[in-house]
């Protein structure tokens, strides 16, 4: 059986030449709950986060990066405890 080309689409027609399924072909595969197709990467928030730019002595950022990921989110909750603000909303999975 002869392949066939086409611009921009897979060249195989049999079965037997159909390529590899790769472990990077399942990681960049879309998934799909019934017909829906599931949004990749963080979750939207029910609190919008906004990007600054601030200046924090190192001794600061070193103590809350030594806590490993999620330093940032702690610094947050830090601040929103000394500014008496109510804790974040957290949107559930």
């Amino acid at each position: 059986m002869e392949k066939k080309k086409t611009a921009g689409a897979s060249t195989w027609v049999d079965p037997d030449d159909a390529p590899e399924l790769t472990d990077e072909f399942f990681r960049r595969a879309d998934i799909y709950e019934g017909d829906k197709l599931v949004r990749r990467g963080r979750p939207r928030s029910l609190s919008r986060k906004e990007p600054v730019s601030v200046r924090l002595d190192t001794d600061v950022i070193a103590h809350f990066r030594r806590g490993g990921r999620g330093w940032q989110s702690r610094i947050n909750a830090a601040l929103r405890k000394v500014a008496k603000l109510p804790a974040a909303k957290r949107k559930k999975a």
